[in-house]
């Protein structure tokens, strides 16, 4: 049987302004679960917005699909900071991640795998890259570091065929060539953190 992915949740977000430090930035990393059917383009998710084209969106980066496990590994690192409760929950999109996923992980989808929903399919194509912006909504300076040295990156897709995409649906990952992993792509640009 082929490896299958489960939508915990689809999540949409507009560009906003956020203070960092002495700056004012636009962002579109803090997204929020939507109930129902989305329409997803060739460009991403409607009514989803990046304020920063030249690392997110695009049509290789046009949706962001992180894994729900690794909530668990921000929310210790968030406490043992200081900078939330020790019940706090994260909700879904809270990474920026357009899918909140379950079922893989970045060592088992591969550049160029394929992920068949029923009405879409989405073909992974890199690792996020984490940033500054990660850091000020994560609510400490190191947290790009902390992924890097964990791995839990997510990864972005491109859209092979447009379509509707719901929390709840689906996905069976259907093998490209295999050649690098996620995981192996995340630690071969992020190896400099691990020092």
């Amino acid at each position: 049987m082929a490896p299958a992915l489960h939508m915990r949740s689809v999540n949409l977000g507009a560009a906003r302004r956020m203070r960092i430090g002495e700056r004012q930035i636009l962002t579109a990393i803090g997204k929020s679960p939507i109930s129902g059917p989305v329409a997803v383009g060739r460009l991403g998710l409607e009514g989803d917005e990046q304020a920063d084209l030249s690392v997110h969106g695009g049509l290789d980066k046009a949706v962001y699909a992180y894994p729900a496990a690794h909530y668990a590994f921000w929310q210790a690192q968030r406490r043992e900071r200081g900078i939330s409760p020790f019940d706090e929950t994260l909700p879904p999109g809270f990474l920026g991640e357009n899918l909140t996923v379950e079922g893989l992980l970045e060592h088992e989808v591969f550049v160029g795998d394929r992920l068949r929903f029923p009405d879409c399919v989405l073909r992974v194509t890199a690792p996020r890259e984490p940033c500054y912006k990660f850091n000020a909504v994560m609510g400490f300076a190191q947290a790009g570091r902390a992924m890097a040295l964990a791995g839990c990156c997510g990864f972005y897709l491109a859209v092979e065929q447009t379509g509707t995409l719901a929390a709840g649906q689906q996905a069976v990952l259907e093998p490209g060539q295999r050649g690098l992993s996620i995981a192996q792509a995340f630690a071969g640009k992020f190896a400099k953190h691990a020092r």
